[in-house]
């Protein structure tokens, strides 16, 4: 960062002064004073030449990291990410339009912004983490951050949000930084987005629409496009707004004559209403194309579980590195980025356990704190691929500063989906770049988590062996004699969903001890000698 911009976010003071004095004690120890002094955003764009073991150093997991460090060699040639890159928005290319007001009727774009939240509960870390986190969605999204801040209060403003003396404020900042748009970390009443906009000369958006926008750009199925499109009329709806003639209704009968004249059709539409009447149709033709998407992933579920077939579902907040750890134990190859909501499609793929017994395992969409419930609405039939699963890996992001969060924000959305009650697996990821301790304070409080890395393959054979053990496995033992001119009804007993205890050959064919699943016993009934003990 320019040392005019640091020079910048040093002379503003970003808490409102007559609450700084009573800023609770955060712990910081011998930073707390160079800490105090600092706003949150200030840690985010601190230069490599802050000093050993500062704030500056321990505060950076949220950023994104360098590329050589992004992709293990199980990720594979990661085309689609080359093609993603390709078509990165070009820093400096203006989008702008002349009038602000004219926000809604095009696609968002962001280019140099500024951040501003609100601390009214938890620890002054709950609300930095937070900033943090909107400064990584914001540089996912495509966009340069400048500058951000952080207002105690006890409530938003209903007006402007921030107060009219922090948004006159915020106001100086934006001018200060040459930004273009404003990210406020809550999702905005247009009553109040409106107001900030009066204030501050820019656009403001909130974080649903950053989120909304990120979704936009990494939606590649079909499906995926259509549940994005979907979140995005329905967030757009309560906030069209008609400005000058976009208010006027519509002319009908005598236009020229004064009150419209004898056989004048009445007053019409107004424009804003035929845009909220076109909205409305085409938020109803995408849920119609949705809901006729859905009977093909149903149909693959119910063939899943008609062959008994166990499945494993990948959860857990965004950038936690479920697609890494998917491509670790399969070799799917998905796309891996270090960015959030990288990947939205549902991946599914066919693996074994280490002694032979098949599952899937198939990737979900991240989650994130206050995850926009247009999105939840929308995705809720991907999301079934977790609710209809046997098992869940929860993966979180062990090198993040408050982990325990984000498993409180994941297993949230999880009951939404009517998924909480399923067996869980905690796996703690980014083992090679987590704080020890923060490792074993996450352990205490979940006694079913793994620690692993799917980067550099940490942990993985003893996550393999646990996934073994808390998936449904065959559970009838038979004890059958198959005869030689038998020969499938033998390879059948070794493929992935029949468990072989013992065989051995006789004369008069093969006598095999094995475990099945109760769909294949009625098949091999013939071939039994004796009933085995069902385990």
């Amino acid at each position: 960062m320019a040392s005019s911009t640091r020079a910048s976010i040093a002379r503003h003071h970003h808490y409102a002064k007559d609450t700084v004095a009573e800023l609770p004690d955060q712990g910081q120890g011998e930073s707390s004073p160079r800490a105090s002094s600092l706003d949150p955003i200030d840690r985010i764009l601190a230069t490599e030449d802050a000093p050993r073991g500062s704030v500056f150093a321990s505060r950076r997991a949220l950023a994104l990291s360098e590329l050589d460090r992004e992709h293990s060699e199980s990720d594979g040639d990661q085309a689609d990410l080359a093609e993603r890159r390709a078509l990165r928005r070009v820093a400096g290319l203006s989008t702008e339009l002349e009038d602000v007001t004219e926000v809604e009727y095009r696609q968002l774009r962001l280019e140099k912004v500024v951040l501003a939240g609100l601390w009214t509960e938890g620890t002054l870390a709950d609300a930095e983490n937070s900033l943090l986190e909107l400064a990584a969605l914001a540089e996912t999204a495509g966009s340069e951050v400048m500058d951000g801040i952080v207002q105690r209060r006890t409530k938003p403003d209903p007006g402007t949000f921030l107060g009219s003396g922090k948004a006159e404020e915020l106001k100086d900042i934006v001018a200060a930084t040459g930004a273009d748009t404003v990210v406020i970390d809550a999702e905005l009443a247009p009553s109040q987005r409106r107001a900030l906009e009066d204030v501050v000369k820019v656009k403001v958006i909130d974080r649903t629409a950053l989120i909304l926008d990120i979704f936009a750009q990494h939606a590649k199925s079909r499906e995926g496009k259509a549940q994005v499109e979907l979140a995005q009329l329905e967030y757009l709806l309560p906030r069209l707004r008609g400005w000058g003639e976009s208010m006027s209704r519509q002319a009908g009968g005598r236009v020229g004559a004064a009150g419209g004249g004898i056989g004048s059709r009445g007053p019409g539409e107004t424009k804003i209403e035929l845009d909220r009447r076109r909205i409305r149709t085409r938020m109803a033709k995408l849920r119609r194309e949705i809901e006729g998407m859905k009977p093909a992933r149903e149909a693959k579920r119910a063939n899943r579980r008609r062959n008994s077939v166990p499945s494993v579902a990948i959860a857990g907040y965004t950038n936690a590195g479920k697609s890494s750890l998917l491509n670790r134990l399969t070799s799917a190859g998905v796309l891996v980025e270090n960015a959030l909501f990288a990947t939205l499609d549902p991946t599914v793929r066919h693996t074994q356990t280490p002694d032979g017994i098949g599952y899937t395992l198939a990737d979900t969409v991240g989650f994130v704190r206050s995850l926009p419930t247009q999105l939840v609405e929308a995705f809720r039939s991907t999301l079934e691929e977790v609710a209809d699963s046997d098992l869940i890996l929860h993966v979180v992001d062990v090198s993040h500063p408050d982990p325990e969060g984000q498993i409180q924000a994941v297993r949230q959305v999880l009951a939404e989906v009517d998924a909480h009650t399923l067996p869980e697996i905690i796996v703690l990821n980014k083992a090679d770049a987590a704080d020890p301790f923060v490792v074993e304070r996450v352990r205490q409080k979940e006694p079913r988590s793994i620690l692993v890395s799917a980067r550099t393959g940490e942990g993985i054979d003893e996550l393999l062996e646990l996934i073994s053990v808390s998936i449904p496995r065959p559970d009838v033992t038979l004890e059958l004699l198959v005869p030689y001119t038998q020969g499938q009804v033998l390879a059948r007993l070794h493929e992935d969903d029949s468990e072989i205890l013992e065989q051995e050959h006789l004369a008069d064919g093969t006598r095999v001890v094995v475990r099945v699943r109760k769909s294949l016993a009625a098949a091999l009934k013939e071939f039994e000698t004796k009933a085995a003990p069902t385990t």
